[in-house]
């Protein structure tokens, strides 16, 4: 037996200042002591004005690991909620990028807060894996496992775009002369697009009885990766026909670092030509399956990774009967920028936390991952 559950509180976390689009480079360093030939056309394009980094600006170093900004974002949910951590039942953490490989970064996390025991899962992905994590905590409170969890998504990105970590490949082709670009376009444009944060959410088994809630009503989560090859990448490559090759396959570690093996990639083309378009045909199949109706929806938060993205989104919509006005658009990305797990739960949390919420109005979410292409929809309640 089921019984609904609830956004209690919300918690976010920027780290440091924000930086403008001319301070990038500043703080991630020039690579091969060259500005970015294609800055201003990805900036020009994605619509970010400012963004956040996990990184000192003045002596580069790291400020905040992907742990700490997790834990942060969970301390602002609690002072903004009075929630008790020590009555946690259930932690679920979504990243594309933990700090190591084991432990799973949720038991860091656990071990972080230093709470008492409770179940802790983590989730893998890239921008869904925050949603992963938020439908496994929304399934656990709704099926009764668990009076309640707390679920983040959080990125911290900066750190493997910092120009040192293009050093080996660069050296590599320098040595062999080659006529190719130092850094490959596919390289290059992540690091205009992504920054760090994180975002928490309280789900419980009954609703404030002080203050808004969200009643989470479905989440939906699709994938076309039987249907299209990899997208966005990181710890391999993409070869001529496709498929990836990971970086446990080579024989000298060298190797690995010289051909780039442990950046983060992204097949620009096949971006452009997919991410809306499969986007809708998520849309269209949770149209169907929850009977949605746009009128009926008071907020739409989209996940964009850019505002290139926007226009299409809108006209795709429209052609599933999905049309909804812009004026009930709500998006962050412009100054807290494309934060990846994150994002949904900085644009959530913001809006929430605004006062601009009233009971029985609607909220639809949709959180695309371009890594190999699945979609997240969401719908909430203000109760």
């Amino acid at each position: 037996m089921t019984t609904k559950a609830y956004i209690n509180g919300m918690g976010a976390f920027l780290p440091n200042e924000p930086i403008s689009n001319t301070e990038i480079e500043n703080v991630l360093g020039l690579i091969n002591d060259k500005p970015s030939r294609a800055k201003k056309l990805v900036l020009r394009n994605n619509g970010i004005k400012t963004r956040h980094y996990a990184i000192d600006p003045i002596n580069k170093n790291i400020t905040h690991t992907n742990v700490e900004l997790t834990v942060e974002s969970i301390k602002a949910l609690v002072k903004n909620s009075g929630f008790d951590l020590n009555q946690l039942d259930c932690l679920a953490c979504g990243t594309s990028g933990p700090d190591q490989m084991i432990p799973n970064h949720a038991l860091m996390v656990h071990g972080a807060l230093g709470t008492p025991p409770c179940e802790v899962i983590a989730t893998s992905g890239v921008c869904c894996s925050g949603v992963a994590a938020f439908k496994y905590a929304y399934m656990n409170v709704s099926l009764g496992f668990a009076r309640n969890a707390v679920v983040t998504g959080s990125e911290q990105v900066s750190s493997i775009l910092r120009s040192q970590h293009f050093q080996p490949e660069i050296d590599a082709k320098l040595a062999q002369l080659d006529d190719k670009p130092i850094v490959g376009f596919e390289r290059d444009f992540l690091r205009w697009m992504l920054s760090d944060a994180s975002g928490a959410a309280l789900i419980e088994n009954k609703p404030n009885e002080e203050g808004i809630s969200l009643q989470i009503d479905w989440v939906d989560y699709i994938s076309f990766a039987n249907e299209l090859e990899t997208c966005m990448y990181g710890g391999c490559i993409k070869l001529e026909d496709g498929n990836v090759q990971g970086w446990k396959n080579i024989d000298n570690l060298k190797e690995a670092f010289d051909e780039g093996y442990f950046d983060l990639n992204q097949d620009v083309k096949l971006l452009a030509e997919n991410i809306v378009l499969m986007g809708q045909r998520g849309l269209e199949k949770t149209k169907k399956k929850y009977g949605l109706d746009s009128d009926k929806i008071d907020w739409f938060l989209p996940h964009m990774s850019s505002g290139y993205f926007k226009k299409d989104l809108s006209l795709k919509m429209e052609e599933v009967g999905m049309l909804i006005p812009e004026e009930r658009w709500f998006t962050n990305l412009e100054h807290k920028g494309n934060t990846g797990a994150a994002s949904i739960w900085i644009m959530l949390e913001e809006l929430f936390n605004s006062g601009r919420l009233e009971r029985g109005q609607k909220i639809l979410c949709i959180i695309p991952e371009s890594a190999r292409f699945s979609y997240a929809y969401m719908h909430f309640t203000v109760v």
